[in-house]
């Protein structure tokens, strides 16, 4: 190794290690023996081939020493050529050693990341919906991407480098001394005049570094937030490109600057180094030549000397920073642990049974339920603040109790932030409740598998989210097995078939980042498709029809007739014309059923129902909608209907 390319790498190191320092935790080091063990044959064998790699850098420049020492002298043409095809077999199995050494690195690396990135994209996967309610998901994608990686360099980097450079830098004193142990000491004094300019450099330009990445962060946070569908067109009504403009330059011209000033600083230090290597050398030749003309020392040994001094500073630069770069992968793989150490809160039991065969019947009993606090579910880490939230933990549901039986169909309604979509969150499992129990068929839903929980509850919620993929990938979602006719079949149910059949790649069109590139009614009537492709035995619709216009709203409740029959199903909307037919309505009031009967029922009851229905209706049209009232005492009769209610 150069002494430039040292200088380089000693600058790269400090520049590019955390500056964070954390306690050494014996605890972490066995963990991360334990993601290693799968290894560790490979891992003994890349050290192996580590370690002879820095056994046969110092044989290289005292085979060259002797060279010289046997052409001074006068040696037979012999042993110059043999020392000579020695250097080359040298140069031959280092080079092999070094490809060697690199493919197990490369190996040995990728598989800690893939084992990493697995395990914790499995264990994210297990965590509550409220864990990605509260998290950042660039945060997230971050422990996936650079601290996963940081975490292998322990490994194909750190480790090996340690290893070798300790080897290499033994090896080589111990044969520097043995030739003039005068120029060893004088060389290693100077190594602070090498290590310390890099450090406090190294630190500085680290802080310019982070001050770039920064700025890049909110010019690309920016961009993403300008250049999705939603950003683009709130930026074209309300925007001020100059503005806009300006702001984005403003920090690419700083972005310019610091990049600039980085540049001159690192080609600076890199130049003074390189100086002081120089140097280094022009004292072995100069006091090695000395003492070779006074007979002290043989002219071989000057050589060698000022060969082994190239391959002194280097393992030595490394092994000063080795602190740095140790306690780095440690932090890595202590934020990837930070992931893997957070509980899921809904975990499949021991002994879990699958939902009874046949037609389901859903009950909710005596249920209370308090949303999760912050730190039960997530780290101040991943939301990008010093210190979590600390509310939460408040009863939100009260006693709630309900039953539908098999085929009936129970709709919610209420005021928005009343509960409505809490209740329905319980029955697949998204949350568990807090007190009481959801049973379906008379099972407790905590006592279920989650796969047949899943086969058996389906739901279309009202943020209609679609992936960035194809129709049919977002269809099969629900059943990857499904054939192209059972596709078509639900496309035509949720009224859809006619608008795939007219896109350009038909099923196999790509929707645009969360079905962008559809109409919100479009969206809305794909994840209804999805649904009645999954034909779940348990249906749930949360403002299944909100983006609807009135005719796709009445073909679709016509499919969702169709779909809905001999299932289960709970209904949630604030439009209140589409629940009229349902067995039972109940009115969610502060996390309470304050109501439940029927739509005649509750009209003629004249409660908080008849009062959200009037409400709404005569916003409409307050003369044609109004109630109808019975004589003589002014409440609405037991079949009082709206006109043009439907």
């Amino acid at each position: 190794m150069s002494m430039e390319f040292a200088a380089w790498n000693s600058l790269y190191s400090v520049m590019h290690s955390r500056q964070e320092r954390r306690p050494f935790s014996r605890a972490t080091v066995r963990r991360i023996a334990g993601f290693a063990r799968p290894h560790r044959r490979w891992l003994f064998l890349f050290l192996g081939t580590s370690v002879a790699g820095a056994v046969l850098a110092v044989a290289t420049p005292v085979l060259a020493g002797r060279v010289v020492t046997a052409i001074v002298d006068g040696d037979r043409p012999r042993t110059v050529v043999v020392l000579a095809v020695l250097i080359a077999a040298i140069a031959v199995v280092e080079g092999a050693l070094g490809i060697l050494n690199r493919w197990l690195s490369a190996s040995i690396g990728e598989g800690l990341i893939l084992d990493l990135r697995r395990s914790v994209f499995d264990h994210v996967q297990r965590m509550p919906v409220a864990f990605f309610t509260r998290t950042r998901t660039g945060a997230l994608v971050s422990r996936l991407n650079n601290d996963v990686i940081g975490a292998q360099r322990a490994f194909s980097d750190t480790l090996s480098g340690v290893v070798g450079n300790l080897v290499s830098l033994l090896l080589t004193v111990v044969v520097m001394v043995s030739l003039s142990w005068q120029i060893t000491l004088l060389a290693l004094l100077l190594l602070p005049v090498f290590v310390l300019p890099a450090r406090r450099m190294g630190s500085r330009l680290a802080q310019l570094e982070l001050e770039a990445a920064n700025h890049n962060a909110a010019m690309g946070s920016r961009m993403t937030e300008r250049f999705s569908a939603p950003g683009a067109t709130l930026v074209k009504l309300f925007g001020r490109p100059a503005e806009e403009s300006a702001q984005f330059a403003r920090r690419a011209r700083r972005v310019r600057d610091i990049g600039v000033r980085t540049a001159m600083l690192q080609w600076i230090f890199v130049t003074a180094l390189t100086l002081v290597s120089s140097l280094a050398l022009a004292l072995v030749y100069g006091l090695g030549g000395y003492r070779a003309l006074h007979g002290d020392l043989e002219p071989g040994a000057v050589v060698a000397l000022a060969l082994l001094l190239t391959r002194l500073y280097a393992p030595l630069t490394a092994l000063a920073n080795a602190r740095v770069e140790v306690m780095s992968a440690l932090v890595s793989f202590e934020r990837v642990f930070e992931i893997l150490d957070l509980k899921p809160l809904i975990v499949e039991r021991p002994g879990a049974r699958p939902v009874p065969d046949g037609p389901v019947s859903l009950e909710f009993d005596q249920v209370t339920f308090a949303y999760p606090a912050a730190d039960a579910v997530s780290l101040a880490s991943l939301e990008e603040v010093a210190v979590l939230d600390e509310r939460g933990g408040d009863e939100v549901l009260h006693e709630v109790s309900l039953r539908a039986e098999p085929g009936q169909m129970v709709a919610l309604v209420g005021s928005s932030g009343a509960g409505k979509s809490t209740i329905a969150q319980l029955i697949p499992r998204l949350y568990d409740v807090g007190a009481g129990a959801v049973r379906l068929s008379g099972v407790d839903v905590r006592d279920l598998t989650a796969d047949s929980l899943r086969g058996t509850v389906g739901m279309v919620t009202q943020d209609d989210h679609l992936f960035h993929d194809t129709v049919r990938a977002n269809l099969a979602l629900a059943r990857p097995d499904a054939t192209d006719d059972e596709l078509w079949e639900a496309l035509r149910g949720a009224r859809l078939a006619d608008l795939v059949e007219q896109l350009p790649d038909g099923l196999d069109t790509v929707v645009g980042e969360r079905g962008y590139r559809l109409s919100g009614g479009e969206r809305q009537r794909l994840t209804i498709a999805r649904l009645l492709l999954a034909r779940p035995r348990v249906v749930i619709l949360d403002e299944a029809t909100a983006h609807l216009d009135s005719t796709s709203e009445a073909l679709v409740q016509e499919a969702l007739g169709a779909a809905l029959a001999g299932r289960t199903s709970v209904v949630i909307a604030h439009r209140l014309s589409t629940v009229r037919s349902a067995d039972v309505i109940l009115v969610i009031e502060g996390g309470r059923i304050v109501e439940r009967g029927s739509h005649t029922d509750l009209l003629a009851a004249g409660g908080r129902y008849a009062e959200l229905y009037r409400t709404q209706f005569e916003q409409r049209d307050p003369a044609a909608h109004r109630l109808p009232e019975q004589p003589g005492n002014g409440q609405p009769g037991p079949d009082a209907t709206l006109v043009g209610a439907g």
